[in-house]
């Protein structure tokens, strides 16, 4: 069996570096590599495996900043789009797979169901938002079907069994029965149907960041970072538990996005 990290063209060079939020040299994220053997694998298996992972072992919740290194995110053990978004680009990096940054803003009522009361009043109208393109045989795939992990998703299916388009809790999807989101090999998609603007696409998060900023600053930050997303992840928590939401969340119904 091979195991030797594969080569690639020098003009994929930047997108496999290391950068500051993409820290893949830090021992816990060498040593979870040695664990799973992803590099034993072949580039199609290799990425799918790394998606999975971010997908289901880093669960769906809130991070207390948007711009923290992937060594954090791992640490933390669970993530938003973002968040995740900055592992899911630092393991493939670290597996000799080229990816790069796609930047995005959401419309906020993709969250509605999560963030609520005075919360989402706050909230900007506009969200930062990202998915990752990874290179695979030559092409570009776009993976975003990462951030929710399965038992939150199906979750969400079992509490609005006839929904069929959606938005809020976290989901922007034309189909919510059967969303795009398994790994084989093309697009995966979970909150697209919400975005509202398209911001380009970057080597590396910290340059997309470097440009547009976060989501908060100042006092709505801190009070984001000390309050607002330890509610919003306890409901995410009570949500995949299975707790049953009201009729009045304000998710769209079917034929609204």
């Amino acid at each position: 069996m091979n195991t030797t990290k594969p080569t690639l063209d020098d003009s994929n060079t930047s997108l496999t570096a290391i950068t500051e939020l993409l820290d893949y040299s830090h021992p816990a994220i060498q040593n979870l590599i040695t664990d799973k053997k992803w590099l034993a694998m072949g580039d199609y298996e290799r990425i799918g495996r790394i998606y999975d992972f971010v997908r289901n072992d880093i669960a769906f919740g809130y991070n207390e900043d948007d711009t923290l290194p992937a060594s954090k995110v791992l640490a933390d053990g669970f993530g938003q789009c973002n968040t995740k978004a900055t592992l899911f680009m630092a393991l493939l990096r670290a597996n000799g797979i080229a990816c790069r940054f796609h930047g995005f803003t959401i419309d906020k009522s993709l969250q509605k169901g999560v963030v609520t009361g005075l919360a989402y009043a706050l909230a900007p109208r506009s969200i930062i938002h990202s998915w990752v393109e990874v290179q695979l045989d030559g092409r570009w795939i776009n993976l975003e079907g990462f951030i929710l992990d399965e038992d939150y998703l199906r979750s969400l299916q079992h509490m609005f069994p006839e929904m069929t388009a959606f938005c809020g809790f976290g989901v922007g999807t034309l189909n919510l029965k059967a969303p795009a989101v398994k790994w084989q090999g093309t697009d995966t998609y979970i909150q697209k149907e919400g975005i509202n603007n398209d911001l380009g696409i970057f080597d590396n998060p910290d340059a997309f960041y470097a440009q547009h900023g976060a989501n908060l600053s100042g006092f709505k930050r801190w009070v984001y970072s000390h309050f607002v997303r330890h509610w919003m992840s306890k409901k995410v928590q009570s949500i995949r538990s299975g707790v049953l939401i009201s009729s009045n969340t304000g998710a769209a119904g079917q034929g609204e996005h």
